[in-house]
């Protein structure tokens, strides 16, 4: 059974900065692409970054030279370093095995989140 499991969130002020964490098992993770999507209530989900086997990483406008997506094969982890944090990126934010075009609107893929607050 593939599991996904994030940790890392919480509630800071704006300008502050949170490190995400995702641990995967049930898969050979240095085989896959992952990627970190958010949703906020009432919206549709967002892609946020990936980051592909050769460690080669992709970014969101919206996050770019904010944030920071990162891994390490040998503890299955996913990372995602977060600055700057403004209210805007207030969403859930999920794991997701694949990159970009295979994740979104795949939620069996996804992990069950970890819930990131920002407060004005």
């Amino acid at each position: 059974e593939v599991q996904l499991v994030e940790s890392g969130g919480g509630i800071v002020q704006s300008g502050g900065s949170l490190r995400l964490s995702c641990v995967a098992s049930g898969i050979t993770f240095a085989a896959y692409e992952m990627s970190w999507v958010r949703e906020a209530p009432g919206k549709e989900p967002e892609w946020v970054s990936s980051i592909n086997t050769y460690d080669d990483t992709s970014y969101a406008d919206f996050v770019k030279g904010r944030f920071t997506i990162s891994r390490d094969n040998g503890k299955n982890a996913l990372h995602l370093q977060m600055e700057s944090l403004k209210p805007e990126d207030t969403a859930r934010y999920y794991c997701a095995r694949g990159g970009r075009a295979w994740v979104i609107g795949r939620r069996s893929y996804w992990g069950q989140g970890t819930q990131v607050t920002v407060s004005s």
